[in-house]
């Protein structure tokens, strides 16, 4: 039985990935915002921001990028990407842009279209770009509608940026009242079990 050796620990490869994601991030949200379209940052881009006005130590990285758009601003926000270097691709009933030719899925810009669910057995619909406000740097989905998107979609690592945000305060036991009962129930098992 062969083994792959281990490539010892490379700070600069990590960083340089870091680098890529925030990069294309930026790039993406400049594009749009100079052609005004409207559009908010979600998935663990936005979780990463909240995260970071409370504690920058306890920030997960994400290797893509995922933004909120209406479904009647889409081909606006296609064009503006494509001048900023991005292609769009639909594949598997999922829209997304590569960043260039040789751009992979694992890194590309996924939209999530708003007021929409993004599967069929969804419980809600994503939010509407209005449930946004405007950082620094970007456009991001405010923190209630975040957590609303983190308790439907419920996955794995949804349950992960739940928990990182209920370890730095920005959620709390009060919290599970503000959603209908069924997404209130599984923000309330991950209260009273953390690490189950």
């Amino acid at each position: 039985m062969s083994t792959v050796p281990l490539q010892p620990f490379d700070l600069g490869r990590i960083e340089m990935a870091i680098n890529k994601i925030q990069e294309r991030l930026l790039r993406a949200t400049a594009a749009l915002e100079c052609a005004r379209v409207p559009y908010a940052v979600v998935g663990g881009n936005a979780v990463a921001n909240w995260v970071s006005r409370v504690d920058e130590a306890a920030v997960r990285f994400t290797a893509d990028v995922d933004l909120l758009f209406r479904r009647s601003d889409i081909p606006a926000a296609t064009e503006a990407l494509r001048k900023a270097g991005f292609i769009h691709r639909h594949a598997a009933g999922i829209d997304f842009f590569t960043d260039g030719a040789d751009g992979k899925f694992r890194d590309a810009i996924h939209i999530v279209k708003a007021n929409e669910k993004v599967r069929e057995e969804y419980v809600t619909a994503a939010p509407d770009v209005d449930e946004s406000e405007a950082g620094a740097n970007y456009r991001v989905i405010s923190l209630e509608a975040l957590v609303r998107m983190k308790l439907t979609s419920f996955r794995d690592k949804d349950r992960t940026h739940l928990r990182d945000m209920l370890d730095v305060g920005l959620v709390d036991a009060t919290w599970p009242n503000r959603f209908q009962p069924e997404l209130g129930n599984r923000l309330q098992l991950l209260i009273d079990d953390p690490h189950g």
